[in-house]
C-alpha cells in the first residue's frame, strides 16, 4: 500500500488493514473500535468498491459502542483472487462471513450490505440465520427468486448487452477492458447527481470504461477515488465480476431455502439508484423499516451523514 493511501486512511479515520485466513481464503480486513468487544457490525461493500466505501461511517459506529468489522470480500483489494469461478459463489461468499464471526469469537452480529454487499447479507440471513442479528441493507432489496435462472431471466427480458448477461456469455471480455481503463472506469462509475438519460446501446460496464466524458459530477474526492484506483490496478477486476458469473449456480443452490428473513431490518434506497425499490419485501421481511435518501446508488457515500444517522437512530430504537 502506497504512502499515499495510508495518508488517506489516515485523514479520513479508517482503520489500517489485517490479512485474516478465513473459509480457505484470506481476507484483508480493516477492524475499527475493539475496545467495543462484544458488540460487532460487519460493513459489507459491493461492485466494483472496496472496503474504503465505508470510511465515513466508522468513527461514528465507534463511538456508538461499535466493534466495526470491513472486509474487503474475495475478489476485492488484497483479499485472496481464487482462480475457480465457483468459489465466488453464494455458499463461499456467506462462509467468509460466518468464519470471519468465528475469527473474532461471535456467535452473531449486526450486518450491513450495499449493493452485491446487500445481496450476500440477505443470503446470510437465510442459510446462517443464528449468525445474524439485525440486518441494515443500501440499494438492493431481496431479489426473489423466480422460475427461470437470473442469467435467462435477464437475457430474456435486457438482451445480450445486459451486463449481468454479458459478464456470463462472453467472459473475460469486459474484465479486459475495464483493466486496461481501471482509472477512466472507475471515475466514470462513481458520479452522482447523473441525468436520467435512456439507455445507449452497448454493454453498460464497457461503455463507462471508454467514456471520455462521464455524466453528473466525481462522488468523492480525487484522493478518496485513488483507493479504488490503486486496489483494481493491483487485483484486476475478473474477481468480482466472477460474482455475477455464479448468479445461475446461486439460483439452484438457493432453491430449497424458504425466503422468509425473520430478523429485524432497515432498507435504505437512494430515491434516483436506477434500481427499483420492492413493492414486496415487507412479504420476505416481516419485521422491516424503510428509509429512502435523496441520492442515487451509492448511498452510504454520496449522503454520508445521512446514511449514518439513519443506521445509528434504527439501532438505537432496535437496543432500546
Amino acid at each position: 500500500m502506497t504512502n499515499e493511501i495510508s495518508s488517506v486512511f489516515s485523514s479520513t479515520h479508517f482503520p489500517n488493514p489485517t490479512l485474516i485466513s478465513v473459509n480457505g481464503v484470506e481476507l484483508e480486513v480493516f477492524e475499527a473500535g475493539k475496545q467495543n468487544a462484544g458488540k460487532p457490525i460487519v460493513l459489507c461493500h459491493g461492485f466494483p468498491e472496496h472496503a474504503f466505501s465505508w470510511r465515513n461511517q466508522v468513527s461514528a459506529l465507534v463511538a456508538a459502542g461499535y466493534h466495526v468489522i470491513i472486509p474487503n470480500q474475495r475478489g476485492y483489494g488484497n483479499s485472496s483472487r481464487p482462480t475457480e469461478v465457483t468459489e465466488y459463489d453464494i455458499v463461499h461468499l456467506t462462509g467468509d462471513l460466518v468464519a470471519l464471526l468465528d475469527h473474532f469469537g461471535y456467535e452473531d452480529a449486526t450486518f450491513v450490505g450495499h449493493d452485491w454487499g446487500a445481496n450476500v447479507v440477505w443470503n446470510l440471513a437465510l442459510l446462517h440465520p443464528e449468525r445474524v442479528n439485525k440486518i441494515i441493507n443500501l440499494a438492493l432489496p431481496y431479489q426473489e427468486r423466480g422460475e427461470q435462472p437470473w442469467i435467462e431471466l435477464m437475457e430474456a427480458i435486457f438482451g445480450g448487452d445486459f451486463y449481468f448477461v454479458h459478464f456470463n456469455r462472453q467472459p473475460g471480455v469486459a474484465d479486459a477492458i475495464m483493466t486496461e481503463n481501471t482509472s477512466q472506469f472507475l471515475r466514470n462509475i462513481f458520479r452522482k447527481n447523473v441525468p436520467p438519460t435512456p439507455p445507449e446501446p452497448g454493454m453498460l460496464m464497457i461503455n463507462l470504461a471508454r467514456a471520455e466524458n462521464p455524466l453528473g459530477e466525481p462522488l468523492m474526492e480525487d484522493n478518496e477515488l485513488s483507493v479504488f484506483v490503486s486496489a483494481f490496478e493491483s487485483s484486476g477486476f475478473t474477481g468480482s465480476i466472477d460474482w455475477y458469473r455464479n448468479l445461475d449456480r446461486n439460483w439452484h443452490l438457493m432453491a430449497d431455502v424458504p425466503p422468509i428473513i425473520h430478523q429485524p431490518t432497515l432498507m435504505i434506497y437512494g430515491e434516483q439508484d436506477t434500481i427499483p425499490q420492492s413493492e414486496n419485501l415487507k412479504n420476505i421481511v416481516p419485521n422491516l423499516d424503510i428509509v429512502s435518501l435523496d441520492c442515487g446508488h451509492w448511498i452510504q457515500q454520496e449522503k454520508p451523514e445521512e446514511t449514518t444517522q439513519s443506521i445509528l437512530k434504527w439501532l438505537e430504537q432496535q437496543n432500546a
